[in-house]
């Protein structure tokens, strides 16, 4: 008998006694009450900045379950968003969904959102490879000459990045940054952004994984600067298996790999609309994420 794709894969949400507060690629963000928000992760997943009509089995609560392990892990360098993610705690009005939110879904602070992606690269990969390739730097800074694809850097680096509701990212010097925020909240970014960055991953390396690099937001709270949205999940990261990694050429990775070569071999033309996904790389996907979750944490999911 053939593997399928479970029932249980969420594509979209819906409650009505909730305002949607905003959709992305993945999650959807209900408002709650004026202090509070639901974050749900479904079961989507875009390429080349498209969603596609298949959803990953397993993916949301996976991404939400590796969030909640990374805000514990680093609560002791800065306050977090989360106030639970025990359904039971929720709003009674939508108890009612706990089995569709079990698992997948957060109740968090309402923050002030900085309108920039905090980014620590450890190693020169995407974006970085082709800029330091161009120029001999990323992000401004000025890197040795006759580094490698994949390599690690000789200290991680702060690169952030503009938010961009469609589309990619915008890479922005620290100096750019700073005339988007107030420069003293700047530096403290940067400074928190390397200290989380450089306690997970050398957690993650322990545990198998490279964390080649990650993006972070943050916002304001009543507790300060706040680490909010998701946190180093293969989403928001690139995850290496440490016992494959080779610098000199593009690495095997836990996100999105088999869905991106099968877009390829397709020759997708990467425009509207998304194909569906064969049902093969859609479990193998599944798997990948549900390895990363097995390799950080050292649990099973319970599906």
């Amino acid at each position: 008998m053939s593997p399928h794709i479970p029932d249980s894969v969420l594509l979209r949400t819906d409650y009505p006694e909730l305002e949607l507060h905003t959709s992305g690629k993945v999650r959807d963000v209900y408002g709650l009450d004026s202090g509070h928000l639901l974050f749900v992760a479904t079961d989507r997943i875009s390429a080349f900045d498209y969603v596609l009509g298949t959803g990953i089995p397993h993916k949301g609560r996976v991404l939400t379950q590796i969030s909640l392990f990374w805000f514990d892990f680093l609560k002791d360098i800065v306050p977090n968003h989360l106030v639970t993610a025990d359904v039971e705690r929720y709003p009674a009005s939508i108890r009612k969904y706990g089995d569709e939110l079990r698992g997948r879904s957060m109740m968090v602070m309402r923050a002030e959102m900085f309108p920039v992606e905090c980014v620590a690269r450890g190693y020169l990969s995407g974006s970085a490879w082709k800029e330091y390739k161009a120029t001999g730097a990323v992000c401004g800074i000025q890197l040795p000459p006759g580094l490698r694809e994949s390599d690690q850097l000789p200290e991680p680096l702060f690169t952030p990045a503009t938010k961009a509701t469609t589309g990619h990212d915008i890479n922005i010097s620290f100096q750019e940054m700073c005339k988007l925020i107030d420069p003293e909240v700047g530096r403290q970014l940067r400074d928190i952004t390397l200290r989380i960055y450089k306690k997970a991953a050398d957690y993650a390396r322990q545990r198998g994984i490279v964390i080649a690099d990650t993006k972070f937001e943050f916002g304001m709270t009543a507790h300060g600067i706040t680490l909010a949205d998701e946190v180093l999940t293969p989403d928001s990261s690139r995850f290496w298996p440490a016992d494959t990694y080779q610098p000199g050429k593009a690495q095997d990775s836990y996100d999105k790999q088999y869905v991106r070569d099968y877009l390829e071999e397709i020759c997708w033309n990467k425009q509207p609309p998304a194909p569906a996904l064969p049902q093969e790389v859609a479990l193998r996907t599944s798997e990948k994420y549900l390895d990363a979750y097995r390799q950080l944490t050292g649990r099973e999911l319970g599906i």
